[in-house]
Order: C-alpha cells, then structure tokens, then sequence
C-alpha cells in the first residue's frame, strides 16, 4: 500500500528540515524526502553560517531580523559582530551602505581607520572606513539542522534518504511521487526545498521552472601568522569580494566568488583559493602559512536574488520553498514559518509574504 500524508517536502536540508518542524507542530503529516544518504549535505553541511542583518540585502532583512529571536532563545547563536570595510574613495559608498541598514532599524557603528586598526591588527593603511553591525553572530548550523530534524520525526514525520524524487504526476486532488529505490508516495501537496535542484524539480512535476541558477562558493580554512585574534568580527568586504572570520585559531576565508554551476557536488577550485588569499593580503600584513582544508557549496537564486516562497501560479499543489542563496539558515525559523502559513492558508504574520511570492515572475 502506498502511504499518504498531507505535505511532502523534496529537500531535507535546513529549508525542508525547518519546515517539516513547522509543519509538524500544526499537526500536518509530513514526507521528508532527502536525495543524498544524510540529509544536509550539500548547501546546509557546508556553510561558514553567521547571522548578520544586512547579507543578502535589504530584501532579505525582514526574515533575518525576524529570525533572530528564535535562533538567539535557541541558543544557537554565538556573539561575533560583522565589520563591513571600506578602501579609500568609497567612503560615501560605505555612509550609503550603514544609513540604508539603519533605516530599517539595524544596529549599525561607523568607525574610522584608528577605530578598524583597533579591531584588526595589521590593517592596511588603504581601508578607510567600516560599519560595525555588533549583533551579528555565528551560527550553531549543525545543531539547528539535527534539532529541526528531530523535532519533526518526535511528532510523526516520515525521512526518507537516498530517495531522489524522479517523478511527480498529479493524482486527483493531490500526487503521486516516485524515488529512487522504487518507493512511492501519495501527498495532497508538494513542497519544492530541493536547492540547487529546484527547477529540475519542477519539470519533473510538471510545473513551468523559475531561472534558478546555483552558484558555486568557496572557503578555505588557513593557518596566518599571526594567528587571527579570536575576538575578531566576521570582516566583509563593502565591495564584496571577500570575507573572512576566525575559527579555532585558524582563519575560514572566502573570495566571496559567485561561479554560474550545475547542480552538483561542489568542489572548491585552486584559483579561487589563490584569490581569496591574494585579496586577504591587500587587508592585513598576516602571512599564510599553509592552506589546511578547501571546500565549496552552492547558492541557489532566482532571477531577482529574493526566495521564492508560496504556491505556484499555475500548479496550485506546487508549493516553491527555494532560492534562498546564502542566506538560508539565517532566515530559517521566519522563512519556514512564513511558509508554513502560506501552505495552511493562515495569516502571513510579521512578514510580508508578497516579496517572495512566485507570482511575481508571472
């Protein structure tokens, strides 16, 4: 016999995990089908996670801030701070950069090159200016994944592993689905979380695809010398072309990269290690020792670089809960609740669900 539920969830990283918690808990029977053998290796295993109010822009803020509270009562978050910084000339640009978040209720301090120096040894006499967000904080991303996990599976909810989704037909009302290994199952809805995936996702079930298009982003961990103070804040380049933060006496650093991919298994390439380093060096005067480990992952976005949340125009058992880039696991407990609303015909609550909707893109 072919088991039934209300919502199946393609996807169980922290997206689907975070939803099937949300779900769960409002009494929905719940499908998690995951593609790989554990859930999360992909995009949530590999994230150098922090939660800071201004990545992924002004668009994104709302789920941060709004997510905020339940990772810090979780106890999921650790005290970090972000500093964004600022070469010679964009000053005006970096002034841009902090009223733009301030407006929206950020905290943001604007400090000038002694106060930056002061922060991180070494500096460069070439970086001007910075704006410290002093709420940003690291991210426990394992510990949240296991925890949305097992909240779902307490109250009921299905996983399945290495059950790649490779059909989706609609049945009456609801779905048939198909994976790998032969399983099948029934479901009244269809909740797209699969990544990198989603648009593959949607032609199997039928459903005209967004422009989803995955990114390939590389970290490296390194040893420096000097170590980098473990005091230090998350640093970002205004520019974006790289970021980098302190963990175990050792420096996580990216060239903040952004390479067009296929879905895949992210491999990390040696150019954009070699890049990431060559830019840290144009910051402070720390040599690099030797690079220790190298990976990447992918980032997911749709055309316009905002999630994509809610029902799809045209296949009203579609729901899209993707594209989410970067920003995933800092606007995880708002994204799935927004979602879960969204799919329970509840009221939007504290964030506006229009901005995410697939209806935009027609």
């Amino acid at each position: 016999m072919i088991p039934a539920f209300d919502i199946a969830i393609a996807g169980a990283g922290m997206a689907g995990a975070s939803l099937a918690a949300a779900l769960v808990q409002r009494g929905v029977r719940v499908l998690l089908i995951e593609a790989e053998e554990r859930p999360g290796f992909h995009a949530t295993g590999r994230s150098a996670a922090f939660w800071t109010e201004s990545y992924g822009g002004p668009g994104v803020q709302p789920l941060t801030t709004a997510s905020g509270p339940a990772l810090r009562d979780g106890g999921y978050l650790s005290e970090r701070g972000a500093l964004t910084i600022a070469r010679v000339g964009q000053e005006a640009e970096l002034a841009a950069f902090a009223d733009k978040y301030e407006a929206v209720g950020v905290r943001v301090e604007r400090l000038d090159h002694a106060a930056l120096a002061e922060r991180l040894p070494g500096l460069s006499a070439d970086w001007t200016c910075g704006a410290l967000e002093p709420d940003c904080s690291d991210i426990d991303v394992a510990r949240l994944h296991q925890d949305y996990l097992a909240t779902a599976r307490r109250a009921g909810a299905e996983l399945w592993c290495a059950a790649r989704v490779t059909g989706a037909a609609r049945e009456g009302a609801g779905w048939l689905i198909d994976c790998a290994g032969g399983q099948q199952a029934r479901a009244g809805v269809l909740v797209n979380a699969a990544g990198a995936w989603a648009d593959d996702l949607a032609r199997l079930a039928g459903v005209q695809p967004l422009g989803m298009t995955p990114y390939r982003r590389t970290i490296a961990q390194v040893r420096t010398s000097p170590p980098p103070p473990e005091n230090l804040p998350l640093i970002l380049d205004l520019g974006e072309r790289f970021y980098f933060k302190p963990e175990a006496g050792r420096l996580w650093l990216s060239p903040h990269d952004e390479v067009a991919s296929p879905p895949c298994d992210a491999a990390p390439e040696e150019l954009a290690v070699a890049e990431a380093i060559d830019r840290l060096q144009t910051v402070v005067n720390w040599q690099v020792e030797r690079v220790e480990h190298k990976w990447a992952g992918l980032r997911t976005f749709a055309p316009d670089r905002l999630p994509v949340y809610g029902f799809d125009s045209r296949e009203s058992g579609f729901f899209w809960f993707a594209g989410q880039g970067g920003f995933g696991i800092q606007t995880a407990p708002a994204a799935a609740n927004l979602a879960a609303r969204l799919l329970l015909g509840e009221p939007a609550g504290a964030v506006d669900p229009a901005p995410y909707s697939p209806a935009r893109f027609g």
